[in-house]
């Protein structure tokens, strides 16, 4: 309608279009003031916030990327106002999928009682590792996933991909493991009771590493809870967003996102740390502690 000011009446325009010429000017004085300094300042922060929610392949609700304003861009701003701008803006967390169990506790191996029971947080790093296996979908058949995830920093420190689930899958996520952290006597790695995690050569594995070896109970996945929520958020928040038409497409994609979660994805459980920042505050906290104790005293 502005555009054609010089050809019509306003008031006309005004009358056809169905407004009333108090608004029509109304707004044109808007316009000529130029935004309102907290119109500015919600046009900042929605820039932000787009910012971040792609940065982290749209997998962060309000209250990541809330902490991420507050502690990364110094926003003094309410959780509930980044929800409603988040919300005007279109943007969503990537809701949930269904996770389907994959290995079989149907079999006369010898399984071990649950030590963890559910002791899900772990004072320091290498003293409890979950596992377990999942399967990923690809325009060439299945391939699966077998993480080896720490439960103090929720790291993934290991993982083997295969087009099969016989036991070498985890166990050389284990062994990798293993040879990285070389964690000390009586650490407790926790699975399901899974074939694979039952065969001769992981539970020699384990004992060789000297782990209190720690399974969940029968069709119990809660016990498991923590793996699974890694599960969850790999799929969810990345895989599913995919039609993988190859097992090596599938494959760089878990890739990307073990790096990911690492190294960005930070977790409300570890006070909106990442796994990798939560691992070296504790390193760095074990050395002050360290250089204290060494001082002489007064």
């Amino acid at each position: 309608m502005h555009s054609e000011r010089d050809e019509h009446s306003i008031v006309r325009m005004c009358k056809a279009l169905g407004v009333t010429t108090s608004g029509y000017y109304a707004w044109l004085k808007r316009q000529e003031q130029g935004e309102t300094e907290k119109q500015k300042q919600d046009t900042h922060l929605d820039k932000l916030i787009i910012s971040h929610f792609y940065e982290n392949l749209s997998t962060f609700g309000s209250p990541r990327i809330h902490k991420k304003l507050v502690t990364e861009n110094n926003i003094k701003v309410s959780q509930k106002k980044v929800a409603n701008r988040m919300r005007a803006l279109g943007l969503y967390a990537t809701p949930p999928k269904k996770y389907v169990h994959t290995t079989d506790s149907n079999h006369d191996k010898r399984t071990y009682p649950n030590v963890l029971d559910r002791n899900f947080n772990p004072k320091a790093p290498n003293k409890v590792w979950v596992t377990d296996i999942t399967y990923i979908h690809t325009g060439e058949g299945f391939i699966y996933l077998n993480p080896v995830i720490d439960l103090f920093s929720r790291r993934v420190i290991s993982y083997a991909i295969d087009d099969n689930m016989e036991h070498t899958l985890p166990l050389r996520a284990l062994n990798e493991a293993i040879a990285l952290r070389n964690p000390e006597e009586g650490w407790i790695h926790h699975s399901d009771r899974g074939s694979q995690y039952c065969s001769n050569n992981y539970i020699e594995a384990l004992k060789t590493a000297k782990a209190t070896i720690s399974m969940s109970r029968k069709a119990t996945p809660y016990d498991n809870a923590c793996v699974e929520s890694f599960f969850a958020s790999l799929k969810k928040e990345y895989l599913y967003k995919f039609v993988f038409p190859t097992k090596a497409a599938a494959v760089a994609a878990v890739e990307f996102y073990v790096q990911f979660y690492n190294r960005k994805r930070i977790h409300s459980t570890l006070e909106y740390a990442t796994p990798i920042e939560c691992e070296l505050a504790f390193e760095k906290a074990q050395r002050e502690d360290a250089n204290k104790k060494e001082l002489p005293s007064a």
